[in-house]
């Protein structure tokens, strides 16, 4: 069954098919519709259908809602992605292309976090991927399809604080540049997509309390403050989800996509400074300078 009209579809289509994971808000959002406009039919999942309302509304005002399909789907549930993906299949035949987007953030350094923690991190942005490719690689195979994964810079270069999240970022990294040329092999091409700074929900679904945070870092209480400030001047000048989706939408139809995309002039300089550092010593140097 379809969400967003309650009936089901014919299990033959000519269509693209595209299924992109966390679509209710930011980067996920912004790639929906902006898919659909390029003529996919796009099925768009996210945990909740209770917050489907913001993409109803924008696939509605880019005149693409015949195309927007929504389905519920928790990537930290294994057996709903092999669920949700087969009940794709079933009802378009096919699945051409997804786009691994769910994701959420967590900002604290590891003593004063908790195993728990990480493990939640790792799970919606590692597992969660690793479950929707898992359960679609079949398919994809099938139809000689795409398989995209929004990553971040994050995914390239850690960043203080962020050890939980880089770590499941650099994870899909490094996953998704083992499976690229397996894939290529039975015709499915890989590729990571890689923002920086978007001006998104996303920060503030993290749910920071700043100054309580701060308050509770005890000794690293002043490295925090710095990154902190940091932090927020990056986000002054970000990229809107739209900027962010475009290269998603581009790498679903190029002939040959590259495989690590940056999305901006600014991630590519950010991320360029880690591929050209072999010793490590630019970027370490660079993130300190980040602490005050």
């Amino acid at each position: 069954m379809s969400a967003t009209t309650g009936t089901t579809r014919s299990t033959e289509t000519t269509d693209q098919i595209v299924l992109i994971t966390g679509a209710s808000s930011g980067i996920g959002l912004a790639a929906a519709v902006a898919a659909a406009g390029a003529g996919w039919t796009t099925v768009a999942t996210m945990r909740n259908l209770v917050n489907a309302d913001a993409l109803r509304a924008a696939a509605a005002e880019a005149g693409v809602a015949d195309r927007v399909h929504i389905k519920k789907l928790d990537v930290t549930d294994e057996a709903a992605a092999v669920a949700c993906i087969a009940e794709v299949v079933a009802e378009y035949g096919r699945l051409d292309a997804v786009v691994n987007n769910a994701g959420a953030g967590h900002v604290a350094t590891i003593e004063q976090g908790t195993l728990e923690d990480v493990r939640a991190t790792m799970e919606v942005n590692f597992f969660g991927v690793v479950a929707v490719t898992r359960a679609a690689l079949p398919h994809l195979r099938a139809s000689r399809g795409r398989l995209i994964s929004v990553t971040s810079v994050g995914g390239v270069i850690g960043q203080p604080f962020n050890e939980a999240y880089c770590a499941a970022k650099f994870a899909v990294e490094g996953f998704m540049e083992a499976l690229a040329p397996v894939a290529a092999t039975v015709g499915v091409r890989v590729s990571v997509v890689e923002p920086g700074a978007v001006a998104s929900e996303f920060v503030t679904n993290i749910g920071l309390d700043v100054p309580a945070m701060v308050e509770a870092a005890g000794p690293y209480g002043q490295a925090l403050h710095g990154y902190v400030d940091h932090a927020m001047k990056s986000f002054s000048t970000p990229q809107t989800p739209q900027e962010a989706a475009a290269p998603i939408v581009a790498a679903l139809t190029a002939d040959e996509p590259a495989f690590r995309i940056q999305t901006s002039d600014w991630a590519r300089e950010f991320v360029g400074t880690k591929l050209a550092d072999l010793d490590g010593s630019a970027v370490v140097g660079m993130t300190a300078g980040w602490l005050g």
